[in-house]
C-alpha cells in the first residue's frame, strides 16, 4: 500500500493553491510534561504541532472544509489539543455552512493523556452532529489504519463513507486483542474491502479517486432545485389492457430495472452500499443522483438482482436513505419493483414486520418532498412500505397488490387457477390505482420496454424529474398535510 503523507493526500483532493490553514497554535497543557520528549520528537519529525490538520480549500472550484489525522504524529492519536482543534474546525465549517470532508486515521485516544483525552471523542461527535443538524454534508474517507475511538466517533458518522483499499479499519486493534485474549484476531475481518462487502462502509477507492467521488456527491447535494413547478402531465388515452396481461409483462426477465433507469435517465449517480450497520442486500438500491436539475436520494429494488428475496436488511437500507434525505434536506424517490418480501424463519426473527412498519412510518413523516414510482411488480409488505409519497407515478403496466394474484386466488378459491380473475377484481392495474386515488400519473410504456430500454427509462426519468420539481415547489407544511390527507381519504365511505 502506497503511504502518502497527509499533506500529499490533502493536495490530491483539494485544488492546487486553494488550501488555507485553520490551525491556531497549540499551547501545551501542564499534564503533557511527562511525555514532552515524545511530543517534541513528533513535532520535529512531522513539522506540525499536533496529530490533526484543519483547513479549507476548494474541491473542483467548490469551497469546502477539511479535517484529517496524521499517523506520523504519535500514530494519529487524539489528545486534548487535537480534540479541540478538530472540534473548532467542525464548528467553523458549520458556522460558515461549508461541506466537511474528514480523513480519519489513527488508533484513537492518546494513552499518555488518559481519560480526559478519551472523552474528546464525545466533544468531536457532538460537533459533527451539530454540523449534520444544519443539513450540511459530512463526507468521510477512511485511511490506513483507522481504529478505536477515531473510527468509533468522527470516522463512522459520514453521510457517505469511502475507504482506502486494504486499509485496516476496526474498533479493537489487533495488537490489543491478542494481548487481552492470547490469540490473533481473525485475519481479513478488519479490512476496508471486507467492511464494504458487509455494508459497513459504502465503497473502497484509491486516494486519486476521492476528489471525483466527493465532487460528484456535492454536485447532487449542492444542486439548486427548480423554482417553478412544471406543467401538469398530459392526460393519456391508454388502451384498456387486462390486469393479468400487465402482470405478465412486468414479470418478463428482460424488463428494465432500477439500475437501468439510473444509468439512462439520471446523472451524477453515486451508488451507496448497505445499512452502515453491517447489513446489505444485493437487490436493494440506495443512491444519490440528479434527475436533470432535481437532486434526490433514491431507494428501491432492482429486479435483476433478486435471487434472494428482499429481507429486513433491504428495508434497513431504505431507512438509511430516508435518514439521508432528512439530514441533507433532499427529496426522496422510492422505486417499487418487487415480487414480494422474504418469507422465512430468518426474516421473521430479524424483524420483517417491524421493519415494514418503521419504514412506512418514517416515509409518511419525512419532512422533505417524496415521490414514489411503481416501476413493475408491486407485491406485499415491501411495496406497501415504499408507496406513501407526495406524488405517486406508475409505469403503464405496473401494479400493486397485497399478494401475487396466485396467492390471492389460493386464499379465496383454494387454487391458483383464478389468478387472472383475482387481479381484475382487486383493482391492481395502474388505471385502477389512479381511479382509487393511489396513483397520480401514468407513464405510457413502449410496446416492448426490453427492446426499447432507453425510451422506457427516458419516459420514466422525465416524469420523475417533473414530479420532484412539482413537490419541491410546494410549501412544506401544506405538502405534508396533503400527504397525510390522501391516505386518510383513501377508500372512505360516506358517514352514516
Amino acid at each position: 500500500m502506497t503511504r502518502l503523507t497527509v499533506d500529499e493526500i490533502i493536495s490530491t483532493i483539494l485544488d492546487e493553491g486553494s488550501i488555507r490553514s485553520w490551525e491556531d497554535p497549540v499551547a501545551d497543557r501542564p499534564h503533557v510534561e511527562h511525555y514532552i520528549d515524545e511530543l517534541r520528537a513528533a513535532r520535529e519529525k512531522t513539522g506540525r504541532d499536533e496529530s490533526v490538520v484543519a483547513c479549507e480549500g476548494t474541491l473542483r472550484g467548490r469551497r469546502v472544509a477539511l479535517i484529517a489525522g496524521d499517523p506520523a504524529f504519535l500514530g494519529g492519536s487524539i489528545g486534548v489539543c487535537a480534540g479541540e482543534r478538530l472540534t473548532r474546525a467542525i464548528e467553523r465549517a458549520t458556522a460558515e455552512r461549508l461541506p466537511l470532508i474528514a480523513l480519519p486515521v489513527g488508533g484513537g485516544t492518546r494513552m499518555q493523556e488518559g481519560t480526559v483525552a478519551f472523552l474528546q471523542m464525545v466533544k468531536i461527535t457532538g460537533a459533527v452532529m451539530a454540523h449534520k443538524d444544519e443539513h450540511l454534508p459530512y463526507l468521510v474517507y477512511l485511511r490506513h489504519p483507522t481504529m478505536g475511538g477515531v473510527f468509533a466517533s468522527w470516522g463512522s458518522l459520514g453521510h457517505v463513507t469511502l475507504a482506502q483499499p486494504g486499509a485496516l479499519v476496526g474498533f479493537l486493534g489487533p495488537r490489543v486483542y491478542e494481548a487481552i485474549y492470547g490469540q490473533p484476531f481473525p485475519e481479513g475481518v478488519q479490512l476496508s474491502d471486507n467492511l464494504a462487502e458487509r455494508g459497513v462502509i459504502d465503497a473502497v477507492c484509491e486516494v486519486s479517486e476521492v476528489a471525483e467521488a466527493f465532487d460528484r456527491l456535492l454536485r447532487v447535494v449542492a444542486q439548486r432545485v427548480p423554482s417553478m413547478p412544471p406543467p401538469e402531465p398530459p392526460v393519456l388515452d391508454l388502451p384498456d389492457i387486462p390486469a393479468w396481461e400487465s402482470i405478465q409483462r412486468t414479470r418478463r426477465d428482460d424488463r428494465p430495472g432500477l439500475r437501468d433507469l439510473l444509468a439512462v435517465a439520471a446523472s451524477d449517480v453515486t451508488m451507496l452500499n448497505g445499512t452502515g450497520d453491517g447489513e446489505s442486500h444485493p437487490g436493494s438500491v440506495l443512491a444519490l443522483a440528479r434527475w436533470g436539475d432535481a437532486p434526490c436520494v433514491i431507494v428501491g429494488q432492482d429486479r435483476h438482482d433478486q435471487g434472494r428475496p428482499l429481507d429486513p436488511a433491504a428495508l434497513r437500507e431504505v431507512r438509511r436513505g430516508i435518514r439521508l434525505a432528512r439530514e441533507l434536506k433532499l427529496p426522496l424517490i422510492s422505486v417499487i419493483d418487487t415480487p414480494g418480501a422474504a418469507l422465512s424463519k430468518e426474516a421473521e426473527e430479524r424483524g420483517m414486520a417491524s421493519e415494514i412498519a418503521r419504514t412506512l412510518s418514517e416515509l409518511l413523516t419525512l419532512p422533505t418532498p417524496t415521490v414514489s414510482l411503481l416501476m413493475g411488480q408491486g407485491t406485499g409488505g415491501i411495496a406497501l412500505a415504499l408507496t406513501p409519497a407526495d406524488r405517486v407515478v406508475a409505469a403503464q403496466h405496473a401494479w400493486l397488490a397485497p399478494l401475487p394474484p396466485e396467492g390471492a386466488s389460493a386464499i379465496v378459491h383454494r387454487d391458483t387457477h383464478h389468478a387472472a380473475q383475482m387481479a381484475a377484481a382487486q383493482g391492481v392495474r395502474s388505471a385502477d390505482l389512479v381511479a382509487a386515488g393511489i396513483v397520480d400519473r401514468i407513464v405510457e410504456e413502449p410496446e416492448d420496454p426490453a427492446a426499447d430500454r432507453e425510451e422506457f427509462c427516458r419516459r420514466l426519468g422525465t416524469a420523475l424529474h417533473d414530479e420532484v420539481a412539482r413537490v419541491i415547489t410546494m410549501v412544506g407544511r401544506d405538502r405534508r398535510a396533503l400527504r397525510r390527507n390522501r391516505y386518510r381519504r383513501l377508500g372512505n365511505l360516506p358517514r352514516y
